[in-house]
């Protein structure tokens, strides 16, 4: 077991690991920014220098697939640190109650579960999402029906600024197209909507967008597969890129954004936009391209591949049908899993690059580039 001083918690849960806390290490503390600390389950490292959280990070994530995978160090990439440490997280998924008592609570869910923080600001917060904190709380109030004692609401912004919020009353994280939120990459705007998810942090992506183009050095007669596309992130800032884009999604609130941002950027005709799950239709519509060379990027949930999927993914490559495959992973624990079955498969696994989309925080993404092959590299 691999113990760090004076943090004691672990960017991911995994039966590979186990939760220590020691003495802090003076050298190392910092006062956390948030009351909350330690009671809240969001952030575990705001009490480190954020190159110390990095180093952490690192090494955890460098430990645990070198032991399960049996992966050389070497092929791990130096970690990508976000822009903003602080003040880089544009949604919040509050709690909202009301007791027996009458009373309202508002905030986070505790680390055991079992009562809700009551929350006023929060520092990983884009600040005009945690200056809105206190008006939330006034007009969730005034709008929660008589009948409703709970409700999970929705706060978030865009590059310009303004905050919505739902989640009270059915379709409440709805919008119309003239309400979506936006951020502008490379001088593309792109779109998203309060029910869609998006990455939550904005500050990183240019650099990540930098990196996927790198790793998968897409050519003009190449297919590019953005798949678990969502509302087209990697497809439309690749687009340019690649011969023809295929993105494949199965949350309709995201198929319609994705749609929406193809008109907004003039990409109709070159990117094909499906509402499917990648186990149901990517092999099949992958047919209707004959030899054409193809790579793709998968950017599944939490839970990772689902069989289909990865059984899928195993046959594209032992039959040398995709020539790169890079997978942004926000969960370790699943990623291992869905790069044991590949690995078997034939892919081989050429490199990983940890991303810290979420500083302060246990979370870790991380990218794998996979070419066929013969398992780990």
């Amino acid at each position: 077991m691999k113990i760090f001083p004076g943090t004691g918690f672990f960017p991911y849960n995994s039966p590979m690991q186990s939760e220590t806390i020691l003495p802090p290490a003076s050298s190392f503390r910092e006062t956390p920014l948030c009351p909350l600390f330690g009671e809240c389950g969001g952030c575990a490292y705001q009490h480190l220098p954020y190159e110390e959280e990095l180093r952490v990070k690192t090494d955890i994530l460098k430990s645990t697939m070198t032991a399960a995978l049996g992966v050389d160090a070497a092929i791990f990439k130096p970690i990508i640190p976000s822009p903003k440490a602080y003040g880089y997280r544009h949604r919040l998924d509050l709690t909202f109650r009301k007791t027996k008592a009458g009373e309202f609570l508002m905030g986070f869910m505790a680390e055991n579960r079992k009562k809700v923080l009551e929350l006023e600001a929060c520092p990983i917060a884009m600040e005009a999402v945690s200056s809105y904190l206190p008006r939330l709380r006034t007009e969730a109030i005034r709008r929660l029906p008589e009948n409703y004692n709970t409700a999970n609401l929705v706060l978030r912004t865009g590059a310009d600024g303004r905050v919505l919020w739902g989640g009270i009353g059915r379709h409440s994280l709805r919008m119309a197209p003239a309400d979506y939120f936006w951020t502008e990459i490379e001088g593309k705007k792109i779109y998203y909507s309060l029910e869609t998810f998006f990455q939550a942090n904005l500050a990183i992506l240019p650099s990540v967008i930098q990196i996927v183009r790198a790793q998968i050095d897409l050519r003009p007669q190449d297919l590019f597969l953005d798949l678990y596309s969502g509302v087209g992130l990697f497809g439309f800032l690749l687009a340019g890129e690649a011969g023809r884009v295929i993105m494949m999604e199965d949350c309709p609130g995201s198929v319609t954004l994705a749609r929406y941002n193809a008109a907004q950027l003039g990409l109709e005709a070159k990117v094909e936009i499906l509402e499917a799950k990648v186990e149901d239709k990517l092999a099949e519509r992958l047919e209707t391209f004959g030899g054409m060379p193809a790579k793709a990027m998968i950017d599944p949930p939490r839970g990772g591949l689902a069989d289909g999927a990865r059984q899928t993914l195993s046959a594209l490559g032992r039959d040398g049908r995709l020539e790169r495959l890079l997978y942004l992973s926000c969960y370790p624990p699943t990623l291992i899993r869905d790069l044991r079955e590949l690995l078997v498969a034939g892919w081989k696994l050429e490199a990983v690059t940890p991303l810290d989309f979420f500083p302060r925080t246990r979370h870790l993404e991380t990218l794998v580039v996979l070419k066929p092959g013969t398992g780990v590299a």
